[in-house]
């Protein structure tokens, strides 16, 4: 398990490796947090259970708002008392994973989801 020793980052810290490494990430009350944007209960379905996923596989797992066509993901270590690597390096993967786009690599064989807005289930940055 988790030692309480995790360093935790300060504040100026926290929002200057957010600024540079997850840019739609923010600090608020403690927590690191972004909203994720979809097109429909589905897309918000799809984006709970893949967080749910990742989480589960890190063994460290997020506060979650759901609603219709938003997700925000929240992230603290509560054993640390603040935010540690654990929290940016969740979040780096949560963004890595939901904000992928395969017909933007070069190379790739899958053409992505299409255009049409019956298939839209997120909102892309």
């Amino acid at each position: 398990m988790t030692s309480s020793t995790e360093k935790t980052y300060s504040e100026a810290d926290i929002i200057e490796k957010l600024s540079l490494e997850l840019p739609h990430w923010y600090l608020e009350k403690g927590w690191i947090r972004r909203k994720y944007k979809t097109n429909s209960w589905k897309g918000t379905l799809m984006v709970v259970n893949t967080v749910g996923h990742l989480a589960e596989a890190a063994w460290h797992h997020p506060d979650l708002t759901v609603s219709y066509a938003f997700v925000i993901v929240k992230l603290t270590t509560h054993s640390a008392k603040g935010i540690t690597d654990k929290d940016f390096e969740l979040a780096k993967k949560i963004e890595q994973v939901i904000q992928w786009k395969p017909a933007d690599e070069v190379g790739s064989p899958f053409e992505g989801t299409p255009s049409d807005p019956r298939f839209k289930y997120i909102k892309y940055d």
